[in-house]
């Protein structure tokens, strides 16, 4: 068989970085479930004419050709087109209207999925990976004050986690969009698109994109870029705005809401949320706060976590979904987390305790050995085959495995292999460490440990 080769843009882990992503995930779970949103999953295929709702295109979507029905051709219906869904918005919406008769508004859902992207794979870019979003969607109306929770709920979970600090930039759409109008840029959509570009494509390219996409005239592309320059952590971000000199009734009340998430953020994360007024999320359906994550000391990396507002992404034709959302891209986060060496596990296999065997003759009592173990909720192998203790040790030290359990007629002893240390042991009372228990995660410098499996 010919040795087979890695496909560019599908991650696998290693034992050791699995450990850690289980790690990141579990804790995910937990401060999602500590704030009260409740796990979904969605399916991974829907109708094309649904994944092509949010603007991407058709070649960033994988088509399941063993599942489509009298598709034959490229003008075959998009209703009855199946692909992988990119992300896990677009299944949310749809699970919401599918499901609005079984649900309690405002519901407030987790969701920690593989997803599928046909892009080119580039650091921390693939074309399979997993997300982590929240959500809090409402019927007909959903308060603003979920618009200052989400972000904060965010900033909890990623502390808890083995990464560097982040940070979490906020801006309102309706800061930009009231600001444009003020200033006669007729055109906000394409606007906001080129904006979003400004940290790729510089200033004056954006000046110009303003100029030959949005309409705008190069007074209104400089007042543009003067407000995307602004940024802070208080009220006076509204004051450098509204120094511009233009006023509407909208962007008032951008900056209303705007200055309310600062100051819920300083009081509860201190440092965490910034505004940015370069923030723009491109996607059209953004209607409220928008957020974008990075990693300090790793902005290269881009945003990690992002979302925002949306307020008809989601509607039956009576009533409307209206909703805000965040989104952790698990995978993209762990590349630079394992490739950097940012976090590391004690050990890459979940045993705790080599039970060896004496000769294959005595393994059923290696086995009972084990099984009491077990019993008490310890990860426990049995050595593979009975060669010289040493051997057996050797095995164990290679796994990461800290302890090897000895059988014998006279009692048992059991050896920590790490400091030498060899004392009798019981399997029916004997406890490892609580340290060594499960393996750890750990951050690079702490000395401490991150969290448990």
């Amino acid at each position: 068989m010919a040795r087979a080769s890695s496909l560019s843009g599908f991650p696998e882990w290693l034992p050791d970085g699995r450990v850690v992503e289980q790690h990141v995930l579990d804790s995910l779970r937990r401060t999602f479930e500590l704030h009260g949103f409740a796990g979904i999953e969605t399916r991974a295929v829907e109708p094309l004419s649904q994944l092509l709702r949010k603007g991407e295109t058709s070649k960033e979507v994988y088509l399941l050709r063993r599942l489509q029905e009298d598709t034959e051709g490229d003008d075959a219906d998009p209703d009855k087109q199946l692909g992988l869904h990119f992300d896990l918005t677009v299944p949310f919406a749809r699970y919401v209207l599918e499901h609005a008769g079984q649900l309690t508004f405002p519901f407030k859902r987790y969701q920690i999925q593989k997803v599928w992207r046909g892009e080119r794979p580039q650091d921390g870019r693939f074309r399979e990976f997993t997300q982590a979003d929240i959500d809090v969607v409402g019927a007909d109306t959903l308060p603003f004050h979920y618009e200052v929770e989400l972000p904060l709920v965010m900033a909890e979970a990623l502390a808890a986690l083995p990464v560097p600090e982040v940070r979490i930039s906020v801006n309102n759409r309706k800061v930009a969009q009231g600001f444009y109008e003020a200033v006669g840029l007729a055109d906000v959509e394409s606007a906001l698109r080129v904006i979003d570009k400004l940290d790729k494509i510089g200033p004056a390219a954006v000046a110009e994109a303003l100029q030959r996409e949005a309409g705008a005239t190069a007074e209104q592309a400089d007042q543009a870029l003067r407000l995307a320059a602004i940024s802070g952590t208080d009220a006076a971000v509204a004051d450098q705005v509204l120094a511009l000199g233009a006023r509407s009734t909208l962007l008032d009340e951008g900056l209303g809401e705007l200055v309310a998430l600062l100051e819920a953020a300083q009081e509860r994360s201190p440092g965490t949320v910034v505004a940015d007024l370069k923030i723009a999320r491109g996607l059209d359906y953004y209607t409220g706060s928008v957020y974008e994550t990075t990693l300090v000391g790793h902005e290269n990396l881009g945003s990690i976590c992002s979302g925002g507002r949306y307020d008809s992404l989601a509607s039956d034709g009576r009533r409307t979904y209206p909703g805000v959302g965040l989104s952790i891209g698990v995978s993209r986060l762990l590349a630079r987390v394992l490739g950097d060496g940012l976090a590391t596990a004690s050990r890459g296999v979940p045993t705790a305790v080599l039970v060896a065997v004496t000769d294959e003759e005595h393994r059923a009592a290696s086995d009972r050995t084990a099984q009491a173990l077990r019993a008490r909720g310890i990860p426990v192998d049995v050595a593979p085959t009975a060669a010289k203790f040493g051997k057996q040790i050797r095995y164990a030290d290679r796994r990461g495995i800290p302890f090897v359990w000895f059988p014998g007629e006279d009692g048992d002893e059991v050896k920590d292999i790490r400091s030498g240390e060899q004392q009798a042991a019981d399997a029916g009372s004997w406890e490892p460490p609580e340290e060594d228990r499960w393996p750890r995660v750990v951050a690079a410098g702490s000395a401490g440990a991150a969290g448990e499996r």
